[in-house]
């Protein structure tokens, strides 16, 4: 979920792959590099640190999806939830 002024990202752990961190890490300056590529953007993107929280159980992901994606109508930005383009998908991510 694209908001004006920050990003939630959804992303499942898997035992052969990077520790979250390292993937934040990367995530960042991957994007920052593709940001800088197609705008005239080419400063400070994203903040040092960054919030996780663990999902334990399906019942705790789907109320923090429906948290995330009401983001834009709390925000004001459209009335529902739908109408926000800015909304990811699950997808495999290969950095």
């Amino acid at each position: 979920m694209i908001m004006p002024d920050h990003v939630h990202f959804f992303c499942l752990a898997v035992s052969d792959g990077k520790d979250l961190a390292a993937f934040v890490r990367d995530w960042k300056r991957w994007t920052a590099r593709k940001i800088a590529e197609t705008t005239l953007i080419s400063s400070l993107i994203w903040q040092r640190e960054s919030f996780d929280h663990v999902l334990r159980s399906s019942g705790s992901y789907a109320a923090k999806w429906n948290y995330v994606r009401e983001n834009p109508v709390r925000a004001g930005l459209v009335a529902d939830a739908d109408d926000w383009p800015h909304q990811g998908e699950c997808a495999a991510l290969m950095l």
